[in-house]
């Protein structure tokens, strides 16, 4: 199973995601930047106790975490998960001064009881952003799932760090393998069905 080729060649040293980065910021200040830019997914708003970053996706960053969250949820409905996808849902928490917003985050099961996503995804189209990794373990985010060079890393939070893992705890019997090879179809509803033929053994009617 090969991980979309081309994009194994992707540079994340490129430039294509424009970065903002202030420092000593308030946590008062932090409020007010979010105020401003309002009930909308982009940009994007990382907070780290006083280091204030604000990202502006590209068109691949967002096409690729779009294609990746639909990707999930084809599987989720054929395996009867129960879901609520909460996209770029801001997080937050003054006491630990961080906040965040994932490219796609969810929660699987009964989402009024849920006041964390179990699951939030990143691309690294573009790197040297602040350490999201560093402001989800005190947000109390499960699992946080890493696209990078076509490839997607898994990290579930122990004791307060997040750690490596092989496979998926809060989605166990996906395969991020298998999902990442899909990523490189030529429009996400192609990817959507294709994967969905892999799941079923169905082939599709039709693949544009």
């Amino acid at each position: 199973m090969t991980a979309a080729p081309h994009l194994l060649d992707h540079d994340d040293e490129s430039r294509e995601d424009h970065f903002v980065r202030l420092h000593d910021v308030s946590w008062k200040d932090y409020e007010r930047i979010l105020e401003i830019r309002g009930d909308h997914s982009a940009p994007r708003i990382t907070y780290l106790e006083g280091e204030l970053e604000i990202m502006s996706p590209s068109f691949d960053h967002e096409a690729l975490k779009g294609t990746i969250g639909r990707l999930v949820e084809v599987w989720c409905l054929e395996r009867n998960v129960e879901f609520s996808t909460l996209g770029s849902w801001t997080l937050k928490n003054k006491r630990m001064k961080r906040g965040a917003e994932a490219d796609e985050c969810y929660i699987f099961g009964d989402a009024t009881k849920r006041p964390r996503p179990h699951l939030a995804i990143e691309v690294v189209w573009t790197s040297g952003g602040i350490d999201k990794l560093e402001v989800y373990r005190k947000l109390n985010v499960r699992e946080v799932w890493y696209w990078r060079r076509g490839r997607i890393e898994l990290h579930a939070l122990r004791r307060d760090q997040y750690e490596r893992i092989e496979r998926s705890e809060v989605l166990p019997g996906i395969d991020v393998d298998q999902l990442a090879s899909f990523l490189d179809r030529p429009s996400t509803s192609n990817a959507i069905r294709a994967y969905r033929a892999a799941l079923t053994g169905v082939e599709p009617s039709s693949v544009a």
